[in-house]
């Protein structure tokens, strides 16, 4: 019985954490120097002598090759075809490209990476804060082009090798599948980005100069890292979930657990 309680209460934590995230015991500065372990994705960031075109803003400090920024700029990427219904209009597209370099090359998504099983990659980013202007740029851009998913990063046919409409799914425009900006910026990629106010710590996708996600970022990995040194287990069986199951394991074997 003591082994059952000890085991069931072991599941319960782990459930209450969660799946185990890329920056666990990763340093503020580990979070800051850390590309993505992806296809094309340096292992860490560095200068770059020159990148191509929409890429530009990382050329200073970036997790992308010069080489790769190139190749990226030319259609099917990935074997990932933008214009599945119809060819895009040039400033959605420009769009589309500046957060394709966001994806390649921004060495700031340290603190929000979380461990997937692809082909292409070992990590991905989630929830990253977009700025609601970049967003509603972004949206403004595409709201009349057209496509036939509301979730580029999950919702197709691969059998051809690259991406294609799924069966019965039909090409509306964007404003029919996503409704509102921060739905599509949210969405368009199945959660990769979260989209906040201005005035809140955020990312943009373009800039010119010195990198402002380089604070955007540093602030995430302190939180983290704090959480982390209050946290730990002592905070979980407070967890609303976990209380009440002691509660009735309390009951049923008459052990003072709570205690």
């Amino acid at each position: 019985m003591k082994a059952f309680v000890a085991v069931t209460f072991a599941l319960l934590v782990g459930c209450v954490r969660g799946e185990s995230s890329v920056t666990d015991g990763l340093s503020v500065e580990d979070m800051l120097d850390k590309c993505m372990d992806g296809r094309h994705h340096k292992t860490q960031p560095g200068p770059e002598g020159s990148l191509y075109r929409q890429c530009s803003p990382w050329v200073d400090r970036a997790c992308c090759r010069a080489s790769t920024t190139e190749q990226l700029h030319q259609p099917l990427w990935l074997n990932f075809d933008w214009h599945h219904c119809g060819q895009l209009s040039e400033s959605c597209e420009r769009h589309f490209m500046q957060d394709l370099c966001f994806y390649e090359c921004s060495p700031n998504v340290g603190p929000w990476l979380v461990p997937v099983d692809m082909q292409i990659r070992n990590e991905r980013f989630a929830g990253v804060p977009l700025c609601a202007t970049d967003c509603n740029r972004w949206w403004t851009a595409c709201k009349d082009d057209l496509t036939c998913s509301g979730n580029w990063g999950v919702s197709w046919n691969w059998t051809s090798g690259q991406n294609t409409c799924r069966q019965g799914a039909q090409c509306r425009t964007f404003q029919d599948y996503f409704g509102t900006p921060s739905n599509f910026c949210r969405n368009i990629w199945n959660g990769s980005f979260a989209v906040v106010d201005d005035s809140a710590p955020c990312f943009t996708l373009w800039f010119n100069g010195t990198n402002p996600n380089d604070r955007v970022a540093r602030l995430r990995a302190e939180e983290i890292v704090s959480a982390r040194g209050g946290a730990g287990s002592v905070g979980a069986p407070h967890h609303p979930l976990l209380v009440a199951v002691l509660i009735v394991m309390t009951v049923v074997f008459g052990r003072g657990i709570l205690s």
